[in-house]
């Protein structure tokens, strides 16, 4: 948590006390304390996660959510932290009031992340019908070498940046490196938040002048 969260939460508690103390309708500080808290919520995490495109604050951001595993996992898996990946899984899997669905998410993003193509076949089974269990179908179907299949399901993809990283990666596969580093850079382009980050360190990983002397 940054030093601005902690200085707005605490102005927050001192604005409610001082509510009571002088006698105020407790639905008006009931009222006030959750208007002011969606506010946080919003600026300090709905924004980073969801809007943000700086990579510095992505990072700050990011970092420092070890307490919040769902979003720590980000970090963990982008940065490649394969210890820190398998602790936050922990955390995640025996998180009792999330939903099976909600797990199958992780898991498949977890098998993703160590090329198990047995553990993201098993989630995708228990995922609702939705964009992410689509990505994670196509994502099978390139790893298997299924290249023109996973051109078919790219049409019920809506999110750009969903379409442009499973592009690259099957050019990618077929050894069209520039046309799927293109396409990679437009996936950076087309996401925001968390996915931004994400899709950047890939980039990186993959396209960087670095990885191409290597």
């Amino acid at each position: 948590m940054s030093r601005w969260e902690i200085i707005s939460y605490v102005a927050i508690f001192v604005y409610t006390l001082v509510m009571l103390w002088n006698d105020q309708s407790i639905l008006l500080v009931l009222g006030t304390v959750l208007v002011a808290g969606l506010i946080m919520f919003s600026i300090f995490v709905l924004y980073p996660m969801v809007w943000e495109t700086r990579m510095d604050r992505l990072e700050v951001f990011l970092r420092r959510r070890q307490h919040a595993p769902y979003i720590y996992i980000n970090y963990a898996t982008a940065n490649r932290l394969d210890e820190e990946v398998e602790l936050t899984m922990e955390k995640l899997m025996s998180n009792t009031s999330a939903s099976k669905s909600t797990k199958a998410n992780y898991q498949a993003a977890y098998g993703a992340y160590r090329k198990d193509l047995f553990t993201v076949r098993k989630a995708v089974r228990e995922m609702r019908k939705s964009v992410y269990r689509t990505y994670y179908e196509t994502f099978v179907l390139i790893e298997e070498g299924e290249t023109e299949r996973a051109r078919e399901h790219l049409g019920s993809i809506k999110r750009e940046w969903m379409r442009f990283a499973l592009l690259a990666e099957i050019e990618r596969k077929l050894n069209h490196y520039k046309e799927a580093e293109e396409l990679a850079a437009q996936a950076v382009q087309a996401s925001k938040g968390v996915n931004r980050y994400a899709m950047t360190k890939e980039y990186e990983r993959y396209y960087s002048k670095e990885q191409q002397a290597q």
